[in-house]
């Protein structure tokens, strides 16, 4: 981070070219700055001093004893050239008792120089036994030589060892050895951490930090050094975002502020229904940045069903009065197309501008996706290039360069982790002056990881469910150790059939792949049999179904390999209720509304991760009949991934369920690496519990960055800006 010529240093130089090397190849280490923020990942105590005749089995103890005999074996080794292994046998004493220790191949050489009988050494290692008798093997040891023998005997007992993240071709201790060479270079650290900040809570300066967190004494000291190094990754990570808050906000926009009694206010007398309290709270949070002269950048999150849509129809409707175009973009075109025709269907006449019947506050609502006619297409690129069309609705389609708006107001993204950064950008790129961006999604994002990964947006949140939304009924089926529990499964889908309604089966694959010959030779992962076939397809099931269990039911697929046509056609039809059991992908994961079906079996339900079956669940209950989901499910009932489900099952918490799923993961993840191409700067921050240092940080750094937006005040903040910000991240950071 904070990193200056010395801390800049190429490791290659420093530790020489061998090493550096495999640190530059393995672990992403270039400098000696890189590699004294390689932490430790936790560190081992080598324990008190033990009497060889007090030994605990099976935990790590620190002797100290002299050695009374030593002897190097051969032994016939198919690993060994030539065919002979070699191994040391060493036997210790310190008065109350013998040890054994063992060391083999390549590991002998030292040892058998220097342990040589009389020699006092401490001896530290994990007590095993072997021929029924206490061992330990390859004991790390430290020879003891006269006059410092007190010393080195208390430096060494209760000490605690760092143990690194290390790889195959560099071991945890050779790391420590070359931590231990650049260690002196962490006193030339820049503290990137503004003076009264660090003072005002009580932080370590970083150099101390940092020879704390490598070489602590006590316990007390990695706590020191934890809390300071968690406050340079937070602070400087808001920082940046605040930057990039701040330098939006001097970007210019038009205001749009929705007219008296205009479109916005027609399409409201329509509705049938009142807006919830977090409904009216939520739009006026936009609507008041939407009459800002800088763009808006407002993260909406809500449940699933929580009505986001209809804001985000209202926000479009008012820029609409207002002069301006407003944009969504959806992920898939099921998505867009479901979309229109809702928007159209409660727009009603309100989306029929220029047409006969339409109403006279009316405006034309436009499609446009990849797969659309020629003509069709001409006609919806001319409707937004003339501003006959005030909104557009669209996939991918939307930001290619064909594609010219009159004056584009407004962008709305839906489900934004299913957007590259890229495709926002392009598409805001294609107003006069920067549109405003509303991003909405229905994966509830935990509060610090909002204020971390969206961190430049502000976020509302819709957590309050409409009126006249039924609750749903979650059950793990587990079909390997109770088949009975999923031929009920069926015998549940028909009831619900019969009373009327109508049901979904999610799978995890479509099934007219090709078998992938590499993907057959991968091995099996070890948690179960399950694992090893491949995840049951659409194609395969339905047709069981209809065979078997679902006999007489009208069964119909739906998977993204369908021409667009076909899918529109099985959508509609499923919406007619003409269909009974829709067995999909994941394409229904998101704003599929069919208020009729009622229930959802996933099968192999383990393969999906937490927030998508939360996704895919909130597609029933949608009407006023109670939802049913089973997730089906061949994993045994101790595995992590029986665990997860029955997590989904227990809540219909979103928001908790997401906490769940980031406790699962890597923090990597969740700053969302394979958007920023970046690797993640968070190597001691836990975003989920570290909640209430992100939150003072973001606080700090924003007053920080209002007082001195270049940071000319404060050079080792600067620095370590550049550092966390390469120019992937940078950009990253410009186009979220």
């Amino acid at each position: 981070m904070d990193l200056v010529p010395v801390l800049e240093e190429p490791l290659k130089k420093v530790l020489g070219p061998a090493t550096a090397k495999v640190m530059a190849e393995h672990l992403g280490l270039h400098s000696v700055g890189d590699l004294l923020h390689h932490y430790p990942r936790r560190y081992e105590e080598r324990g008190q001093l033990t009497h060889l005749a007090d030994l605990p089995l099976d935990e790590h103890a620190t002797v100290v004893a002299q050695v009374a005999d030593a002897r190097l074996l051969t032994f016939a080794s198919p690993k060994a050239p030539r065919g002979k292994g070699q191994r040391l046998e060493v036997t210790i004493t310190d008065g109350s008792g013998q040890l054994k220790l063992v060391f083999f191949g390549n590991g002998v050489h030292k040892p058998h120089k220097e342990l040589l009988p009389g020699t006092r050494a401490l001896f530290a290692g994990k007590v095993s036994v072997f021929n029924r008798r206490l061992q330990l093997a390859h004991p790390a040891y430290e020879l003891l030589r006269g006059d410092d023998e007190s010393e080195t005997v208390d430096t060494w007992a209760g000490a605690l060892i760092p143990l690194y993240p290390a790889t195959a071709k560099l071991e945890s201790w050779k790391i420590a050895k070359a931590v231990q060479t650049v260690l002196p270079s962490a006193q030339e650290a820049v503290d990137p951490l503004p003076d009264p900040l660090r003072s005002g809570r009580g932080l370590v300066s970083l150099p101390e930090a940092l020879l704390k967190i490598h070489r602590p004494h006590t316990k007390a000291d990695i706590e020191d050094a934890r809390s300071r190094l968690k406050w340079d990754e937070a602070f400087v990570l808001q920082v940046a975002l605040a930057r990039r808050r701040h330098a939006d906000a001097q970007l210019p926009a038009v205001a749009r502020k929705p007219k008296k009694d205009g479109l916005l206010s027609a399409f409201d007398a329509k509705l049938p229904f009142t807006l919830t309290e977090g409904q009216r709270k939520v739009s006026k949070e936009i609507f008041d940045d939407l009459a800002t002269d800088h763009p808006m950048h407002r993260l909406l999150q809500g449940e699933v069903g929580s009505g986001k849509t209809l804001v985000a129809l209202r926000a479009m409707l008012a820029v609409v009065d207002a002069g301006g175009q407003a944009a969504m973009l959806a992920p898939t075109e099921v998505l867009a197309q479901q979309h229109h025709r809702s928007v159209t269907e409660m727009m009603g006449e309100l989306a029929e501008g220029g047409m006969l019947g339409g109403a006279e506050d009316s405006t034309k609502v436009v499609l446009l996706t990849g797969s659309m006619g020629t003509a069709a297409r001409r006609q919806a690129l001319l409707d937004l290039v003339t501003g006959e069309a005030g909104l557009v609705i669209g996939t991918h389609a939307l930001i290619e360069d064909k594609v010219q708006f009159h004056d584009l107001g407004l962008v709305v993204v839906d489900e934004q982790h299913r957007f590259g950064v890229e495709q926002r950008d392009a598409l805001r790129g294609k107003g006069k002056q920067p549109p405003h961006l509303l991003v909405m999604t229905a994966t509830p994002i935990p509060r610090t990881v909002a204020m971390t990964v969206f961190g430049d947006l502000e976020t509302s949140v819709l957590d309050q469910l409409p009126a006249g939304r039924s609750p749903i009924a979650s059950h793990v089926v587990p079909a390997a150790d109770k088949p009975h529990f999923l031929s009920r499964a069926w015998e549940r889908v028909r009831e619900e059939v019969s009373n009327g309604h109508q049901a979904y089966v999610v799978c995890p694959r479509i099934g007219d792949e090709d078998d992938d010959p590499k993907k057959s030779r991968k091995k099996p992962s070890p948690e179960d049999e399950a694992e090893k076939r491949p995840p049951l397809a659409v194609l395969d099931v339905a047709e069981q179904l209809a065979k078997g269990p679902l006999q007489g039911l009208g069964v119909e697929v739906l998977h993204g390999r369908m021409p667009p046509d076909d899918k529109d056609a099985v959508m509609r039809r499923f919406a007619a209720g003409q269909t009974q059991v829709l067995v999909a992908t994941t394409v229904i994961e998101v704003g599929v509304n069919v208020p009729n079906a009622t229930a959802m079996v996933i099968m192999d339900a383990d393969r999906f991760g937490v927030s998508q079956l939360h996704q895919l669940r909130g597609r029933v209950g949608r009407g006023s009949a109670a939802g049913l989901c089973l997730l089906v499910t061949e994993m045994p009932e101790a595995s992590p991934a029986r665990q997860r489900l029955m997590s989904v099952a227990s809540t219909l918490d979103g928001f908790e369920l997401s906490r769940i799923d980031l406790e699962q993961r890597r923090e990597g993840d969740v700053l969302g690496q394979a958007q920023s191409g970046a690797r993640t700067s968070l190597r001691m921050l836990a975003v989920i519990e570290d909640e209430e240092i992100i939150a003072e940080a973001r606080e700090e750094a924003t007053a920080v960055v209002t007082a001195d937006p270049d940071l000319e005040h404060l050079p080792g903040l600067r620095t370590a800006l550049q550092a966390l910000l390469d120019e992937e991240r940078e950009q990253y950071l410009e186009k979220g």
